[in-house]
């Protein structure tokens, strides 16, 4: 049995998906992008900025899965830019600071909203 997770400390989806996905022990999250939840605006600032805010906004679906960041067994992270590889992964690395999950990084040509970064990711689920 599949089922929807919603969270209201975390933006709302802009389209026709749910905001993640648990299905056989396992969250599936859909991308997070850079959305303060409270007013659903983009976040002031550049990559890092960008960036701590998915990853703030992935952390409150995971909650809501019953999982957490220690839980996250794969993400993929789509940049605007790959430059900006180097300032994305320093924030990144601090809230995946021991046994960091599988990861792949891609440079997409266009996001939503024009943001510089979007993160989806797979968790397993406590207990």
């Amino acid at each position: 049995m599949r089922t929807p997770i919603s969270t209201e400390r975390a933006p709302k989806a802009i389209g026709p998906y749910s905001q993640a996905i648990v299905h056989g022990g396992l969250a599936y999250l859909s991308g997070q992008i850079p959305l303060d939840p409270a007013t659903n605006a983009m976040v002031e600032g550049g990559i890092a900025a960008q960036t701590e805010r998915v990853l703030e906004n992935m952390k409150a679906v995971l909650e809501a899965c019953g999982s957490s960041l220690g839980q996250v067994v794969k993400t993929t992270v789509f940049l605007k830019d790959m430059s900006e590889f180097p300032e994305m992964n320093q924030v990144y690395a601090r809230f995946f600071p021991e046994h960091p999950p599988a990861r792949s990084t891609v440079e997409a040509a266009r996001l939503p909203r024009d943001v510089r970064v979007e993160i989806e990711a797979i968790a397993a689920i406590s207990g």
